[in-house]
């Protein structure tokens, strides 16, 4: 499989292209409020992939949609190329759209099933205000790029194989020449094999067309391919995030430990499963401090009642950040009961 570049710098303002700024999501459920994402801080560089990986329900999917409007923040900003987006509408709104676009998990959700696919390909470049008969032509080409034979634009989806069809949704995505494209999951439901050829389709996509990821995924071994950062989620919040092979390597959240050590590895290889004690916490309540204490086993009282900023802790010059009272000492339960 091919593996991601090293990752890009930010070291200026403008090599920002997306900034959540204490991004908050609610949702109203049963009469209770759940806070899918709970003042979430995060940079995405130009030119790089960004994988956000975390358990189901620790609003990974929240975040993407928020990314592309999809839902507006009920508090925070979501920033896109220096401009504020949640003021965007109308006009401003359309050009957002092109150029920040999404690939779902299931390509059925931007294909719909009732037309020829050469209609979902088309359909944001005519929204962008081009001609179908240019839209025709960039729907031949794009397809050729994902590799799908663009004589069999006028076929439906359920005339593709699984993996086809998210190389068409994939085509989608692009045609409009986003600068920004979110992955929800885009290979999880494909074959091993497929997989690979939909991942190294990504990567050489991203080459030949200057864009920027954000992956979601719950396959960290998928995300060490891709991306060159990681951004790890609990509950609603970011818990670590930094250059994918300091993060994957040396976690400094108990939590990316845990993660961490569910991921098959080598026979040769032996690994200590850290199995999760306790419930995760209601995301309809509001807790004084850090969100995983109660299942973490290096708690202490200061974790009950402070909830820990994400803060470089390491001394590693801003390329892995942490939400942990003790980041500079996390070790799996074994060593700390020892």
């Amino acid at each position: 499989m091919t593996t991601a570049t090293p990752p890009p710098t930010a070291d200026r303002p403008e090599d920002l292209l997306l900034r959540f700024e204490g991004v908050q999501q609610h949702f109203g459920h049963g009469g209770r409020t759940v806070r899918a994402l709970a003042g979430v801080d995060l940079d995405v560089r130009r030119g790089e992939t960004l994988g956000v990986v975390g358990e189901s329900g620790c609003g990974k999917s929240t975040l993407a949609r928020s990314a592309l409007l999809l839902r507006r923040p009920d508090a925070g900003r979501v920033v896109f190329d220096g401009a504020d987006t949640t003021s965007f509408r109308g006009r401003a709104l359309r050009t957002h759209r092109r150029r920040a676009q999404m690939v779902y998990q299931d390509p059925n959700d931007s294909l719909d099933p009732r037309y020829p696919v050469a209609r979902s390909v088309m359909e944001p470049l005519l929204a962008a205000g081009m001609g179908r008969r240019e839209a025709r032509d960039r729907a031949r080409e794009v397809m050729i790029e994902v590799g799908v034979d663009p004589r069999s634009l006028d076929r439906h989806p359920h005339e593709f194989s699984g993996g086809q069809r998210q190389r068409i949704g994939i085509a989608r995505a692009i045609a409009p020449r986003p600068e920004l494209v979110v992955l929800d999951e885009p290979t999880s439901a494909l074959d091993v094999s497929i997989q690979a050829q939909i991942l190294n389709l990504l990567l050489d996509l991203q080459q030949r067309e200057s864009l920027t990821y954000v992956f979601i995924s719950h396959n960290l071994g998928v995300v060490r391919h891709l991306a060159q950062r990681v951004a790890v989620m609990y509950l609603g919040r970011v818990v670590e995030v930094g250059d994918a092979r300091e993060v994957l390597a040396h976690p400094r959240h108990p939590y990316t430990m845990a993660l961490l050590s569910a991921v098959p590895e080598p026979d040769d290889v032996a690994r200590e499963r850290i199995v999760l004690g306790g419930d995760p916490p209601s995301p309809t309540v509001v807790h004084p401090g850090c969100l995983f204490v109660s299942r973490c086993w290096m708690a202490q009282d200061v974790c009950r009642t402070t909830p820990p900023p994400l803060l470089d802790r390491t001394g590693s010059a801003g390329r892995q950040l942490s939400a942990c009272h003790f980041a500079d000492r996390v070790a799996p339960p074994a060593a700390v009961l020892a």
